[in-house]
This record gives C-alpha cells, structure tokens and sequence, in this order.
C-alpha cells in the first residue's frame, strides 16, 4: 500500500468510514432490556411482551460486514463550461440503503441499485471542484451504518472561452517572411506597392505592357511582401473590479474572478484575440505585467493557443496587487495589445512608453461601464463621477500619444 493510500484509508476511518451502531441500536438494547426486567420485577406480563421483541431484533440482527464503495467516473478534463453528466457507481456490500449527497441535494438509493447518474455544472472558467460524493450506508433495519464517509474531490479546470471573431487587421511591420499582414519590403502579394522601370532578375510576368507600351521602356509592376506579425498579450492582473464600486473594497469569493468583472473581461479578450492572431499565422506571446515569471513565449499552432489559455488560468489565480508594472524583452516591430481596467497613472505611463519606443500599442480597456456607486455612502456619487473622469483623461492622453484605444466589450 502506498503513501499516499494509507493517508487517504487514515482520513476515511478518521471520518467514521467503519460499521457501527447507530442510537436506535442503543435504544433497542437498553429499553428491551428495561421493559423486560422492569416486568420480572413488577410480575407484569404485558412490559415483558413488549420487551422480548425488541431484545429479539437487535439479537438476530448481525452486523454487517465488508467494505461498501461509491466509485465516481472522472469528469473529462476536455469539458468545457456548462452541464456534463457522470456516473457513480454504487456498491453496498452488506447495506440496504445508501444516502448519497448529490450537487442538487441529498438521495437515497438502494444499495445495489444501477449506476447513479450525476449531473455537473460549471458555468465559469478556472480551476474547481466540480463533484464531490459524501455517502452514508445503512444495514438492515437501519440498525448499523458505515460512514459518514466523505468522498474524493474531483476537480477540473476550465479554460477561458473562445469567441471566434477576426482578428483585424495590423499595421506593416519589417520582420517576418510569411503571414497575411502587408510588409514595407517588397514582394509576391497581390497589393501594388510601385511601378518601375525593369531591371536584370526580374520576372517576365511582373511587367506592365501598359505603362510599358506608352513610355517605350519596359516597366514592371512591384508588389508589397506579406509577413507575420509579433502580437505581444500584455494582462494587468493587479486589480479585479466590477461595476459596483462598493464592491471593490471586498475580496470576490466563490468563483476566480469577478462575474463580468475587469478581470474576468481581459481574460476572455485575451483568449479570443490569441485565438484570433494565431489562427492568421501570427505569433503570440502573453505578458504578466506584474509577475514576468508567469509569461509565455511567442510561439505559433494549436498548441500555442493552448498553452496561452492555460497560462492566464495560472496568471489568475496569482493576481494580486504589485507596486511596479513592465514590459520586458519585446520584439522589434511587436504589436503590443495591454489588456487593464486603466484605474492608476503608472499603467498608462506604460503604454505611452511602449508606443514611444516605435510599438505599435492597442490598449483594451476592461473597466465595466457605467460605474454604480456606493448608495450607502454619501459621497458615492461623486467618487464613482471622480474615478471615471480620471480613466477617461488617461484613455484620452493614451490617444494623444498615438495608442489606439478600443473599449472591451
């Protein structure tokens, strides 16, 4: 037997995973026993018959033996969000009855009935415990049970959704051979980039008789070459809000994130756009802003989508707080989409920075909108009218400074 086994039947028998008696047991012995004595003692024949049986049925009842089970169909790890069905199965060795407590409430079934269907639902992204089945089984006549016993946690992690829609388009960018964005150098696409006269290595399909038969020297047409484009996913995870600012003060409890918080809102824009880029050919890359350790390389493929999904799973569950944020190591000519709510200067300072050292910055703003203020506070409305004023005066220097700013719906 393993560790890991004896650590698991210690907590199983910690959990009174054993047959015992249960208080009707008790009470069968101990008020036989008094209604027959109290009988031979009082020469009274009725309290004796009403005794004997009860003496009888805790005597001719044996207890149960063997080890009784409910073994529980892992949840495919593939699922996605929404309802998936399980089976548990059931074993009762010597039982009669099983109670078992189901996400939806407390059954109870034979001991030896078929497979228990269970359903699951999960309707957010993230790592959980999806099922979890605590059993109770009972002997005959309820006199003896096994359990309480609670059941092995199974969990699953739910990758952020998808939602397929383009990409758009980027700007020309100097690296890259191929792709589907347009490249200053030129090349083989179908985008004219000049008309010029021919010179020796070019390509007898590339002239233009037009031009050529009007001026009387042979010209050829030059065409713009198509490239990859460095897409770099730049996730400010410091802060999770929602639309109630009275809510911001309280840690979220229950789920990842926020429900259609900032948070949760770069999450799956992230993912969308990953899936997006990658599907064109283009390399991503994912940036924590404030803890560098958790990033993701620039790669390309399925497994790159993957990969990121997973990664901004991790990147969650570590948010948190930081005093400074970076972009480090990006690519020259990268495309830098920074995905934050935009609640403090030092962010904005960031993108501006970015764009200053020749980027190409897409800045996605997560803040949900319209604010809600606090209604017990007097002055919530003119701190949630203060907090908006100040995000809209950073998208807008943002702007100014050649940011493209776009809100994330």
């Amino acid at each position: 037997m393993s560790r890991a086994d004896k650590i698991r039947e210690a907590l199983a028998q910690s959990h009174g995973a054993h047959w015992h008696p249960t208080d009707a047991y008790s009470r069968a012995v101990w008020l036989g026993v008094g209604l027959v004595a109290a009988g031979l003692f009082l020469h009274q024949a009725e309290l004796v018959l009403f005794g004997v049986p009860l003496v009888l049925s805790v005597l001719l009842t044996h207890k149960p033996k063997g080890t009784p089970t409910v073994s529980v169909r892992p949840v495919p790890r593939g699922a996605g969000a929404g309802v998936v069905h399980t089976v548990a199965h059931v074993d009762g060795a010597d039982a009669e009855i099983a109670v078992v407590k189901l996400p939806g409430g407390v059954k109870a079934v034979p001991a030896h009935s078929p497979d228990l269907p269970v359903e699951v639902r999960r309707d957010a992204w993230g790592p959980g415990v999806d099922l979890r089945l605590d059993h109770l089984f009972a002997g005959p006549d309820g006199l003896h049970v096994y359990g309480p016993v609670v059941g092995v946690e199974h969990a699953r992690t739910i990758l952020p959704p998808v939602d397929h829609h383009p990409a758009g388009p980027l700007p020309p960018r100097p690296g890259g051979l191929v792709g589907s964005h347009r490249s200053p150098r030129p090349g083989d696409s179908t985008e004219l980039r000049d008309i010029r006269a021919f010179q020796p290595g070019d390509r007898l399909r590339r002239i233009d008789w037009r031009v050529t038969t009007r001026t009387g020297t042979v010209h050829v047409r030059e065409r713009h070459a198509e490239s990859d484009a460095e897409v770099v996913l730049a996730l400010d995870t410091r802060v999770d809000v929602s639309a109630d600012v009275a809510e911001w003060s309280s840690p979220h409890r229950g789920a990842t994130t926020r429900p259609d918080g900032s948070l949760d809102r770069a999450v799956r824009h992230a993912a969308s756009m990953a899936a997006g880029y990658l599907r064109q050919g283009d390399r991503v890359a994912l940036t924590d802003l404030s803890r560098p350790q958790l990033n993701v390389r620039s790669g390309v493929g399925r497994r790159q989508l993957m990969r990121i999904r997973t990664q901004l799973v991790v990147c969650v569950q570590a948010a948190g707080w930081a005093s400074t944020v970076a972009l480090r190591k990006l690519p020259h000519g990268a495309v830098v989409v920074l995905l934050s709510p935009f609640l403090d200067d030092q962010i904005a300072e960031l993108a501006v920075q970015a764009r200053k050292h020749g980027h190409v910055v897409l800045a996605v703003d997560t803040l949900p909108l319209p604010l809600r203020p606090d209604p017990e506070t007097p002055w919530g409305e003119v701190a949630a009218e203060l907090i908006a004023a100040e995000h809209r005066l950073r998208l807008r220097r943002m702007a100014e400074h050649g940011v493209r700013v776009t809100a994330g719906c």
